[in-house]
């Protein structure tokens, strides 16, 4: 479970930039993946769980598409193989989340990897970008809305199964991002769909991808620790830079790549020490 999100993540934000350097809108980006999740997991909808879980997943739906839209706004502003390292963070925000919300405490060595955690991805970074770089900036904003997200995910899982969340996260999202994209890109519409049309292969493996990566997320929560869990996927790290570098050819990949194999050490400092 914990792989597939690995690698399904990075390869989520390859298509995400893609298309966002082909002019879509990162709203609109945002709203067609949810739809086509939404005709894949309709069929599977059931009103049964609970009140609680309903205000839950709601809270989730919003920020995942806030969160997914600052993204991609990042994604057009900076290279995928300093963004990715950058999601390092969020494993901090959730272990402070986790201790408040979910009383899951850290012990002194899960600190200690998640600190190394953010050493790397200094290193990755560079100083320039890391104090103030438009898309670190975004990027940064984004994970602190997922982080949070992760948190109700969690307790919507406390309140149903993986498979209700995941089919739930993905039909909630879609009219929240339909409903914010139709008021700010109104006068563009049309130029989105016939965006959509030429590139129609690209958001069925942005939705796949997204899809995987989202279900395989619910799956490992229900097993383990919000903040270390977020912490032991930092490993998509070295999948970001590898396929930086060789999908849109991006450069100091060796200064990310040492970077990026400090977090991996904080990672496994995590999963061997500090649960």
């Amino acid at each position: 479970m914990v792989a597939a999100r690995i690698f399904a993540n990075p390869v989520s934000n390859v298509f995400q930039k893609q298309l966002a350097e082909r002019g879509a809108s990162p709203l609109f980006i945002i709203a067609a993946t949810h739809a086509l999740l939404t005709l894949v997991c309709l069929p599977f909808a059931s009103l049964d769980p609970g009140r609680e879980f309903w205000m839950y997943i709601g809270i989730c739906a919003v920020l995942a598409v806030a969160s997914n839209v600052l993204l991609v706004y990042a994604l057009q502003a900076a290279d995928l193989s300093v963004l990715g390292p950058i999601n390092a963070y969020k494993s901090v925000i959730s272990l402070v989340l986790g201790a408040f919300l979910l009383r899951e405490v850290p012990s002194p060595m899960g600190v200690a990897g998640v600190l190394l955690i953010i050493a790397g991805s200094y290193a990755v970074v560079g100083r320039t970008q890391f104090m103030g770089g438009r898309g670190v900036q975004l990027r940064i904003a984004a994970l602190v809305l997922s982080a949070t997200e992760a948190v109700f995910d969690k307790k919507a899982l406390l309140a149903a199964s993986p498979a209700t969340a995941f089919v739930w996260w993905s039909i909630l999202g879609l009219p929240v991002a339909a409903a914010v994209a139709a008021v700010v890109h109104r006068a563009r519409l049309r130029n989105e769909v016939v965006l959509l049309r030429r590139n129609w292969s690209t958001y069925v493996w942005l939705a796949l991808a997204t899809g995987t990566m989202q279900i395989m997320t619910f799956l490992a929560f229900g097993r383990l620790q919000v903040g270390y869990t977020l912490a032991f996927f930092q490993l998509s790290a070295l999948v970001s830079v590898f396929l930086g570098h060789h999908v849109f050819r991006e450069s100091h990949i060796r200064r990310r790549l040492i970077g990026s194999a400090i977090m991996v050490a904080g990672a496994g400092l995590i999963v061997a020490l500090g649960r």
